[in-house]
């Protein structure tokens, strides 16, 4: 495999891969048309969590998720991730089986987890090893780290067009700056990864998912972990602040006004509609495109929790040449 890599998409998931990329000791390229994470790695949620992930191809890659972040967080001291554990629950009667990393817990245990909640539910799953991240924070770091290992990066700097040689090998990108050079491209653009593949007759099954996110006014400590209900996700990001992922503004005010004692002066902040690329069948798209030699996808929903695993993994195959089987059920040959 070559070593001059040309990451286009510096959100987080492209942040890992040129971090992990350039650790390794490749000759990193990362380009992006605006900030570090100010796409829709800013509007994540940011939810990490390992537990209770028992099906589907990337079931394995998403066990890891939180162990690649302790790793992560090891690497670089000072990255923004906290580990508060998350409870989940619903309106039905009987409780759910527990999955890896989870268990079951009553009324009075998640009374102590969340003391403020008006009506503890009669029973949780609590996991207790799950987080949440400063999804752009992270992305940040990350790319402080890519700098710090050599990678060359490229904001503000709209990549028009994958370029192919003669023979039909990616020689490189052109931006609105004028052509970089590589024999390798990673396409981590999220929604933007279709248009590029496009003119490379490289169809890539991804579709906008509209994902609203709302900031709060709160009081301080009125949530201490992640709260998941038919109603929100909900998270505390600053002593005086939280932020909820659901569908309506005003049922979500209700509903946390009506959820936790000392919540009646909650106030909406603003409201931001992300827009997730979501692959047709959910799950990721990660590896090299058979028909463009040179040519290497890493495109998913729920990128802020596969992150970490992912720039890893991804590194290991375009730097080492290994065939990472934690991928396997991911590869863009499957459509």
């Amino acid at each position: 495999m070559s070593t001059a890599l040309i990451v286009v998409g510096a959100g987080i998931v492209g942040a890992s891969v040129a971090y992990h990329a350039a650790r390794a000791g490749a000759t990193v390229t990362l380009v992006d048309a605006g900030r570090p994470g100010a796409g829709v790695t800013a509007d994540s949620f940011a939810w990490v969590g390992a537990s209770g992930v028992r099906k589907g191809p990337a079931a394995g890659l998403r066990a890891t998720a939180t162990a690649e972040y302790h790793r992560l967080g090891a690497e670089l001291p000072g990255l923004p991730v906290t580990w508060s554990g998350s409870l989940s629950w619903t309106r039905e009667d009987s409780a759910p089986d527990a999955g890896p990393g989870q268990t079951i817990v009553d009324a009075a245990t998640v009374a102590t987890l969340e003391p403020t909640l008006r009506q503890p539910p009669e029973w949780a799953v609590w996991a207790p090893g799950d987080g949440a991240v400063d999804s752009v924070g992270v992305t940040e770091r990350l790319v402080a780290g890519a700098r710090t290992h050599g990678a060359r990066v490229h904001l503000d700097t709209p990549v028009t067009a994958v370029r192919r040689d003669t023979a039909g090998q990616i020689a490189g990108v052109e931006t609105a700056a004028g052509p970089l050079s590589g024999a390798t491209v990673v396409l981590a653009a999220g929604v933007a990864t279709p248009a590029l593949g496009a003119p490379l007759g490289v169809r890539v099954p991804v579709e906008p998912s509209p994902s609203p996110l709302f900031r709060l006014r709160a009081p301080a400590g009125l949530v201490r972990g992640v709260v998941n209900t038919e109603d929100f996700d909900l998270r505390q990001v600053a002593a005086d602040r939280l932020i909820a992922a659901a569908d309506s503004p005003e049922r979500t005010l209700a509903a946390v006004r009506s959820t936790f004692h000392g919540a009646g002066s909650v106030e909406l902040l603003s409201t931001r509609l992300g827009v997730r690329p979501m692959p047709a069948d959910g799950e990721p798209i990660v590896g090299p495109v058979a028909e463009v030699p040179g040519l290497y996808l890493a495109v998913m929903h729920s990128a802020v929790t596969l992150a970490a695993a992912v720039g890893r993994l991804v590194a290991r195959e375009l730097v080492d040449g290994t065939v990472e089987s934690a991928l396997s059920g991911c590869r863009p040959d499957r459509f």
